[in-house]
Order: structure tokens, then C-alpha cells, then sequence
């Protein structure tokens, strides 16, 4: 008979389960930095507790990222009026169950399978476990955040009650453009005028923009980073999920998958840094800050340098992080978004599904007033 066996951290997975994996924050490298700096840990919040899938041989068949989880932060899904609906019946939302990659608000597999498994077989028995530690701990509810569509017809297909949550986000994809110029013609007159101003004031000021691949990213670069990393939240009165550690160890063991860029005037003083990751498809705008407010260098280092960055290295993709309807006027398309819930209490099952169902009108309505507002002379087929 098959088995499940508790893991508590990503060390002890079989090499297997990463080999087929071309995502950067799929890879074993990407969850050691995270436990190793700290960012997830008990203390903070993040009790792993990842679904190890054993053959009745004892062979490792899948594995589902699982975290108990005393708050919501760092997943970006956001659930504060279920956890206030809880608490007004006087129940505990807290613990709850949570499977995604942590601090990274991208779409992607959430299961790690075997060379010849498939997610339809394993997922009845690792939700059936999901089910099983919820029950030990009394935990409120399971998420599954940010999961790719193909997956989400498998996990409706795994017997388990869920309800089905879309957001919206912003992609990039090249249609052929060849450089940043063509990418501008397909737009609008007064878009492309737009465009070129702000970045026209970029190189009034005097500044030009750098790319660092990884194995080239140096202690002083990446002490730089962080500081400008740590400052978008210290202006918000916050602390940063991720310490200078976390980048460094990643710098060291997966520096094919990720690219820095430095913002600096002519005289060499470094205003500004964003850190990209890549895979085959896609580059993936993460982290940025700046040690100088200026105005329109957010656009041109998280957007314009990441664009004709993709284009240069026939990248298909460019996901420039969540939110930010500012994105739109700059090429970025509406994307959905899906994650997936279960909540242990039946008649709070039934009121999220029908929140859900309400809020998706909502989504809908949201993205086509998007994809009404895209600068380009045509709509693309994204």
C-alpha cells in the first residue's frame, strides 16, 4: 500500500523529484535558501510539513509542499475576511494548511512528481493526507495558491470538496516584436509618446541600467541590492520577508536561473536594483528598490530594461510580480489567476463557494475592462 511520509525539509526529498523541473522556484536550491536563511520557519510562522508519497515498495512517487501556517503573510492570496467570518462565530481560523511556494506570487506546479508518475494518480492520496493532518491539528482550512490550469482540473478531478478562486495578474509576451522598437510600434500613438518621454527622462538624468548574470553577482552587488531591497519596506514601516543570506545562497547555487540589474548616474554612484529570475520561457521580475526616489526609474528598471532583456534572450514570457494596473499601459495583458481552498467546517465550505462564485463576476468584469485599456493598436492573442 502506498504511504505518506512528513518532511521537514526539502534536504530530505529524493534527487529525483527535482530533476524535471525547469522552474527556479521548483528547485531544491530555491527551498534550501529559504529554510537555511530563516525565511521559513517555525519561528516565523512557516511549519513545513511537505506530503511525501512512498510506493508500497517504499520508492518516492510525489511531493506536495505543506505548511502550517499561523497568518496569511507572504502568499498573496489574500483570505482576512474568512479568518474575521471565523472569529465573529466565535471558531479559530488559525492553524490553517497552506501549499505554495513561499513569498513568490507566480503560477506554477505545485507537486513534484517522478519520471512516469501523473498528478491524477498521486493526488487523492497526498489531499487524503492533506485531510489527515488538518484533522490532527485542528486546522481550519488547505490552500493550494497559484496553480497552473492543467493542474486545477486534476485537483477538482481528486475527490476532495474545493472552491475555485481566480485573481488577476500581468504577463508579457513577445509577439514577434524583435527589439524594444518594434515592440513600440504595435501600440498606440499616444502610448509609444508616453513611453519614450519616460524614458527619454531616464537618460536626461543620466543614468544607464546594467544586467549582472548570476555567476557574475558579486558581494558588493549584493550587499547593494538588499539595501535597496530592504528600503521599499522600511518606508512602509515593515520588515523585509527576506534577509541578505537568502540571495547570497542563491547567487552561489542556482545563478543560471537568475540576473541582477544596477541603475546608476554617469559618475558610477548606484541608484537603484532589481533582481530577475529566469527559466527557459521566462523571465520573472521579483525583487527591486532604490536608495533615491526618481521619477519614472521604477518603469524603466522593472519594466522597459526587463522587456528588451526578454527580447535580447528570446524569452517568451515576462512576469513582472503581482498587482499594479500601471502595467497595462506599459504592454503588460490580464492573465488569470487560480488557486484552489478547502475549508474542514461544511457550511463555511458552502458560504466560500458561493463567495467565490460572486467575487469571479467581479475577476471577469475586472479583466475585460483590462484588456479594454491595453495600449496596442490591435489586441494581440495572448
Amino acid at each position: 500500500m502506498p504511504s505518506i511520509k512528513i518532511l521537514h525539509s526539502m534536504a530530505e526529498a529524493p534527487d529525483g523529484l527535482f530533476l524535471h523541473s525547469h522552474s527556479p522556484f521548483l528547485s531544491r536550491a530555491f527551498w534550501l535558501a529559504l529554510e537555511n536563511s530563516g525565511a521559513i520557519s517555525n519561528e516565523c510562522g512557516w511549519w513545513s510539513q511537505h506530503l511525501l508519497l512512498l510506493d508500497d515498495e517504499g520508492q518516492a512517487m510525489a511531493l506536495l509542499p505543506l505548511f502550517i501556517k499561523s497568518h496569511n503573510r507572504g502568499e498573496y492570496v489574500f483570505d482576512h475576511a474568512w479568518a474575521q467570518a471565523y472569529a465573529h462565530n466565535g471558531l479559530d481560523y488559525y492553524p490553517r494548511l497552506v501549499s505554495a511556494v513561499p513569498f513568490t506570487p507566480v503560477t506554477g506546479a505545485r507537486v513534484w512528481l517522478m519520471a512516469g508518475v501523473h498528478l491524477n494518480d498521486v493526488l487523492p492520496l497526498l489531499l487524503h493526507g492533506v485531510r489527515q493532518i488538518a484533522e490532527q491539528i485542528n486546522a481550519s482550512s488547505w490552500h493550494g495558491l497559484f496553480l497552473k490550469a492543467q493542474d486545477v482540473v486534476a485537483f477538482q478531478q481528486s475527490g476532495m470538496p474545493l472552491a475555485l478562486r481566480h485573481g488577476c495578474q500581468f504577463l508579457w509576451t513577445d509577439q514577434d516584436f524583435g527589439d524594444f522598437d518594434g515592440f513600440l510600434a504595435t501600440m498606440t500613438a499616444k502610448r509609444r509618446k508616453n513611453i519614450k518621454a519616460e524614458r527619454a527622462k531616464i537618460t536626461r538624468a543620466g543614468i544607464s541600467c546594467r544586467f549582472i548574470e548570476g555567476v557574475d553577482i558579486n558581494a558588493d552587488d549584493w550587499a547593494f541590492f538588499y539595501t535597496c531591497y530592504a528600503r521599499t519596506y522600511h518606508i512602509r514601516g515593515q520588515r523585509p520577508y527576506l534577509n541578505q543570506a537568502f540571495f547570497e545562497q542563491l547567487g552561489q547555487n542556482m545563478p543560471q536561473h537568475m540576473t541582477l540589474q544596477i541603475a546608476q548616474l554617469a559618475n558610477g554612484d548606484q541608484l537603484a536594483a532589481a533582481l530577475f529570475f529566469k527559466d527557459d520561457q521566462t523571465l520573472y521580475g521579483r525583487y527591486w528598490g532604490a536608495v533615491e526616489d526618481v521619477d519614472c526609474l521604477h518603469f524603466e528598471v522593472c519594466y522597459y530594461q526587463g522587456i528588451s532583456y526578454a527580447l535580447k534572450h528570446h524569452l517568451r514570457y515576462f512576469d513582472p510580480g503581482t498587482q499594479g494596473e500601471h502595467k497595462l499601459l506599459r504592454g503588460f495583458s490580464p492573465a488569470y489567476t487560480q488557486s484552489l481552498h478547502w475549508l474542514h467546517d461544511g457550511q463555511f465550505m458552502q458560504a466560500v463557494q458561493h463567495y467565490v462564485k460572486r467575487e469571479r463576476l467581479g475577476i471577469l468584469a475586472y479583466y475585460e475592462e483590462a484588456c479594454a485599456a491595453l495600449p496596442f493598436k490591435k489586441l494581440h492573442d495572448i
